[in-house]
């Protein structure tokens, strides 16, 4: 099974972010970057996907020279090749406008599977893997927390998380794209051996132009959405706590939904 998993960089949540001068992002200067978390699940199960049926994973990424990094990472933890969409043209692209540029770098060979985090850590479109899926044509899940390959290798039985604690099982035909959810597996680490390894591993660039992309068609230009501003949640007035017995406090907080807050 040849497998296509995409990954995003994303600045760590564990940074102290500061807002760019702008307003309509974050300073990226000395901002640490990482895999965005559901996709390191995504290529934990794309790896062992392919280990089962001794296939290989293909790594996509789309950014700037930094997404080295976390291509170099991806081939340490077993990648057989790497392919980075490296191009100011692809900069802040909405859903539609990367998938775009993915599907184009990913059908320039043939893939069974094709596997993306949830959603990104950062601005949290969530649709990316549906879109693209839309682009090749193929049927795709979200919020997978299970896979397993049919007898055959023609299709996927897909377990997907759904609200209340419930789970929906569906089957899939191959190919097809999988959105995956954080918590599925437990990611690998890179070993010594692996991140030699990766040194050796082919690495490849594409521009729009090597995808036969106009540049209108991507990033900012070819997007649907504009992130006009951001900023950090404003502190609240605090929690009150309501005193007296059960009753009294149940009466007293009936009052104040319906007077203060007008929710009842």
């Amino acid at each position: 099974m040849r497998i296509a998993v995409c990954i995003k960089q994303v600045p760590d949540t564990e940074a102290r972010l500061r807002l760019g001068k702008d307003g309509r992002w974050l300073d990226e200067e000395d901002l640490p970057f990482v895999i965005n978390e559901s996709d390191e699940y995504a290529l934990e199960e794309g790896l062992a996907l392919a280990e089962k049926t001794g296939g290989e994973v293909v790594v996509f990424s789309l950014g700037p020279a930094r997404v080295k990094d976390a291509l170099r990472k991806a081939l340490a933890l077993g990648a057989s090749k790497a392919v980075h969409l490296n191009d100011e043209a692809f900069a802040n692209g909405d859903a539609q406008a990367t998938a775009r540029a993915l599907h184009a770098a990913i059908s320039r060979d043939s893939f069974d599977l094709v596997l993306t985090g949830s959603q990104s850590d950062d601005v949290g479109y969530a649709a990316t893997g549906s879109v693209l899926a839309g682009h090749l044509g193929w049927p795709h899940a979200w919020l997978v927390m299970g896979v397993e390959v049919e007898e055959g290798g023609e299709a996927l039985k897909v377990i997907r998380e759904m609200e209340s604690g419930m789970n929906e099982i569906v089957r899939l035909p191959l190919p097809a794209v999988l959105e995956i959810q954080a918590g599925i597996n437990h990611p690998r680490y890179a070993s010594l051996k692996g991140i030699m390894k990766a040194k050796r591993k082919p690495q490849e660039q594409l521009t729009a132009a090597d995808l036969g992309l106009d540049a209108s068609s991507v990033g900012a230009a070819g997007s649907r959405l504009e992130i006009l501003s951001v900023a950090f949640p404003e502190s609240g007035a605090g929690a009150q706590i309501i005193e007296g017995t059960p009753e009294q406090a149940a009466k007293s907080l009936v009052e104040k939904l319906q007077k203060e807050a007008r929710v009842l």
